[in-house]
């Protein structure tokens, strides 16, 4: 809708008064406080005559352009369509009040009384100001906001009641002008000048409230910059999942006690596949949080993963641990705004040492940090970034007390690198092992949880089976999953998988129960499996679920074939897990990547194929053959209502190219629309 129509709606329209306009606390907070600053005509004697009927039609071209942006606000809540209503009121009326002074006599002494609302920083000026800070606000200082990204109504009952009270004394204002009594509005104006200044202490700090409001939502914006990589959230779906009490003995080792207070230490905790070093780690940085960091104490923390070689340069992941330090003392965020201010503008990403070297000023604030760093053996190597990120932290050590936590496969080079390090390897105690079976009685069959006799036997045969393998316990106890009588259930602990081999094996046996199911559980869980091994990126669960979707020869993706993300993982015999907070879908362990890397092109040959034709179909499909995007907003917009086309428009080529032969008739009805 342009602002011409805009303009032209009625301004009680129930449409727009529910849609169309948010006004925030800066707008009437700040014309709160600039009232007092009111000065009568009498002190401006030169001014133009035409200074009111300008002031007037500035603040109605800002009003119809902001009211442009807010047009696509929905569900407005009670008090803020009550604000909506008040202002379109005084939007007609400053129409109104503009016709009058264009048809008076300037000469007239209501003419001369009226220009008190235009002079510099009145009441009118002080509007229009206001209104820009709301459209900075709103579209992100002159950038629009992402699309879908709600504006949100933060407002409190009270401060709606105070907003509202304040238009109503502005709109008095006009009313009053609009009666062409020169009296009664300069004793109106003098009235509310009065008013205001009394209530200047509280105004003034609701617009620093607003301001402090500002400058965090400018720092997050700088900081998401720096780093898209969300770590915090990885933390909390990990540390969710730990069972109440496990991990204690890794608290107490006196290895931790000594990292935890020894200057510039360096603790290295390596261990075998699926011993749980992720949740060490976890349980570690927990601990951080709660007990260690503080305003001189710092933390932050790095989880590789295998599935996200991209992030793992670096410079991004010393930009990570930027971030971290950073969000907790906004104070701090200076050394990023030089960076910000460098290279944002030229759409360039800041170099490994001009990253060391913010990180390096923010640790100066700090009297020592903590940095964790997990699974190092999935942050590949091939170019170097392992060695450079890890040279990068020593160096950051040797200036300041820095006290860093690694955890790692038992790699020689990197066992290497940490041999003067503090070393305690990573084993799941059986007490660790056996209250994470207990945990997870509620999930078997109710012949367990009607006996605890057998109860008791589970927990004994699987710690004694897992030999410090915390992913074995998880794989053997989903194996009892489908177990139905509590002989089925002794046979199957009878022939757990011991030793060596016991992780393939356990695998083996999961790969048999997902084969075992009905056939369209089968062959929904092949798809899945196949979907995230092969992936070239972690995915979501609304990416997976498109893709589940997409169908040969449609031209567009039906909603009643997308598949619930429960029945995902029940199909995937514990083998796939969602991580709640990032919405991943991803194997249960880097381990499982390994086994199904192994297998996958004779448990599923077809997969390559499946693959690339699903990118291709989606990509073909009617709604994205209108035209190409004509600004980053409908850019935005589409991919906010396809999920799968980020993901299908970056990898689709990767995909093709492991199918050369069998994708190339589709391949090359695709290109020529490019």
């Amino acid at each position: 809708m342009s602002c011409s129509a805009l303009l032209q709606l009625h301004p009680l329209s129930p449409t727009l008064s529910l849609q169309l306009l948010r006004l925030d606390n800066a707008v009437l907070l700040s014309f709160h406080l600039s009232s007092i600053r009111i000065c009568h005509l009498c002190l401006f004697p030169d001014m133009d005559p035409l200074s009111v009927t300008a002031s007037i039609i500035a603040v109605l071209q800002l009003s119809a352009k902001v009211l442009g942006y807010l047009n696509d606000v929905k569900d407005a809540p009670k008090g803020r369509t009550q604000c909506a209503i008040e202002i379109s009121n005084l939007h007609s009326l400053l129409y109104k009040l503009k016709d009058h002074v264009e048809n008076g006599d300037s000469r007239q002494s209501w003419y001369i009384t009226v220009q008190d609302l235009a002079v510099e920083n009145g009441p009118l000026d002080q509007f229009k100001q206001a209104l820009e800070t709301l459209q900075s606000k709103i579209t992100d200082g002159g950038r629009l906001k992402k699309v879908g990204e709600a504006l949100v109504w933060k407002f409190r009952k009270e401060e709606i009641a105070g907003i509202l009270d304040r238009i109503e004394r502005l709109k008095s204002l006009v009313e009053i002008a609009l009666q062409m009594d020169h009296f009664k509005l300069s004793q109106a104006i003098k009235y509310d000048t009065n008013f205001v200044r009394t209530h200047v202490p509280v105004i003034q700090s609701g617009v620093d409230e607003i301001r402090q409001d500002q400058d965090a939502a400018k720092h997050c914006r700088i900081l998401e910059w720096i780093s898209r990589t969300d770590y915090p959230a990885q933390q909390y779906d990990i540390i969710k999942r730990r069972q109440e009490g496990t991990g204690q003995w890794f608290l107490d080792a006196p290895q931790v006690t000594r990292w935890l207070s020894e200057h510039q230490a360096t603790l290295f905790c390596p261990g075998i596949p699926g011993a749980g070093k992720t949740m060490v780690a976890a349980i570690a940085i927990d601990h951080l949080l709660k007990s260690v960091q503080s305003s001189s104490h710092g933390v932050a923390y790095v989880y590789c993963n295998y599935k996200a070689q991209e992030e793992q340069d670096t410079s991004r992941m010393l930009a990570a641990i930027l971030k971290q330090l950073v969000q907790t003392r906004l104070s701090l965020v200076e050394p990023v705004e030089r960076l910000h201010k460098k290279h944002a503008d030229r759409g360039t990403r800041p170099l490994p040492d001009e990253v060391f070297s913010a990180l390096r000023d923010v640790l100066a604030h700090y009297s020592a940090v903590y940095i964790v760093v997990d699974a190092l053996d999935e942050c590949q190597d091939s170019d170097g970034a392992r060695r450079q990120f890890l040279a990068k932290l020593r160096d950051l050590q040797a200036g300041r007390d820095v006290r860093l936590m690694a955890t790692s496969r038992l790699i020689p080079e990197i066992m290497d690198w940490f041999n003067k390090a503090l070393k305690l390897e990573v084993q799941a105690s059986k007490e660790d092992v056996k209250q994470f079976v207990a945990g997870q009685i509620c999930r078997l069959p109710r012949c367990i949880q009607r006996n605890s006799a057998l109860q008791e036997t589970v927990q004994e045969k699987i710690v004694e089976a897992v030999d410090g393998m915390f992913l074995l316990a998880r794989l053997h106890t989903d194996s009892l999953l489908d177990k139905r009588t509590a002989k089925d259930v002794k046979a199957t602990l009878a022939k757990l998988s011991q030793g060596s081999a016991a992780l393939a094996e356990a695998y083996k046996e999961a790969i048999q129960r997902i084969e075992g199911q009905l056939s369209g559980d089968y062959e929904l869980a092949k798809k899945v499996l196949s979907w995230i091994t092969y992936a070239k990126r972690p995915l979501t669960t609304a990416e997976i679920c498109c893709a589940l979707a997409v169908e040969s020869d449609e031209a567009e993706l039906d909603p009643e074939n997308i598949p619930d993300v429960e029945d995902l993982l029940s199909v995937c015999a514990g083998l796939v897990v969602v991580d709640q907070e990032s919405s991943v879908i991803r194997l249960v362990h880097y381990t499982t990547q390994e086994y199904f890397e192994r297998i996958r092109d004779s448990w599923d040959p077809g997969a390559r194929l499946h693959i690339a034709s699903t990118c291709l179909t989606y990509l073909s499909f009617s709604i994205f053959k209108t035209s190409s995007c004509s600004s980053d907003k409908a850019f935005e917009e589409r991919l906010q209502k396809n999920k799968f086309l980020d993901y299908a428009a970056k990898h689709w080529g990767e995909h093709a190219a492991m199918a050369e032969d069998q994708i190339c008739e589709l391949a090359c009805l695709f290109l020529p629309k490019l």
